[in-house]
Formats: C-alpha cells, structure tokens, sequence
C-alpha cells in the first residue's frame, strides 16, 4: 500500500510541527510519511526534544525546514495541516499545490513563559493535544477510506 504524505506546518517549525511529524510517523508510520516545515525556519526547540523523549519517541536529530523548499523540490502532499493558534493572533500561512488543508489550532510554545518547570508543563500540555489532534484525525481518515 502506498503511503499518504502528510506535511505539517508552523512558522518556526521548532516545536509544533517537529512533535507532529514524529507523532504521525511513530503512530502511523505503516499508512503516512509525515513531514514538517516552517515559514521563517528556527532551532529545534531543546524542550520539545526533552518532552518527546519522555513518551519515548526521539526528535534530536530532526532540524528545521522551510515550507518554501520542499515546493522547489517538487515535494507534492495528500494533506498539508497547519498548527498556527489563528485565535490568538498568530500566523498561520497557507501552503501551495496540496490536496488537502486541515487546521489545528494548537498554542505557539514561543508564549510560553514562567520557570522551567511551568515551561515543560505547558510543553507537555502541547505535546499531548497533538496526539489527541492526530489520533482524532486518523480515525475520520480511516472511516473515510473504509467506504
């Protein structure tokens, strides 16, 4: 069976997106090819890595793309799901030449403050909506290609 590519985007792609591709292909790996990119490429945020590795899943050797990129590469996506938190003034860009557009609201970890300790807790929080989105979404995906 061939795989559905999913891309994932967020501006930095530093945090969102990262956790999203790894969740999509740690869950789903058998059914999609996930990938992520960002508008104004950043670092791969430090706790990102920290809280992925604590459900066991390794994002350390992941780095930042641009969404601008994988168009010049002639990349082509069955779904391509932005992350940005529109309601709270973030941006949120749309990406070219896909087939499918989904959005999920999902908070900009760069708002996150407090110590370091409020900061994973609010990453944890970010991580976990993300796999709640992708389960959520992968069972409607599954419906819709049963009948």
């Amino acid at each position: 069976m061939q795989k559905n590519r999913a891309l994932f985007i967020c501006v930095h792609n530093s945090v969102r997106s990262q956790m999203a591709e790894a969740w999509l292909n740690h869950l789903h790996g058998d059914r999609f090819e996930a990938y992520s990119a960002g508008y104004e490429p950043g670092n791969l945020n430090p706790l990102a890595v920290e809280v992925m590795n604590e459900v066991g899943i390794d994002i350390s050797q992941q780095k930042s793309k641009s969404a601008f990129d994988l168009v010049k590469a002639g990349m082509i996506f069955s779904y391509v799901i932005t992350l940005c938190d529109e309601a709270n003034g973030g941006q949120c860009p749309i990406f070219p030449g896909f087939t499918s557009r989904l959005h999920w609201s999902i908070p900009d970890p760069a708002a996150v403050t407090g110590t370091r300790e409020e900061k994973l807790k609010k990453f944890r929080n970010i991580r976990d909506a993300i796999k709640s989105s992708i389960e959520e979404w992968f069972k409607q995906f599954s419906g819709k290609q049963e009948t």
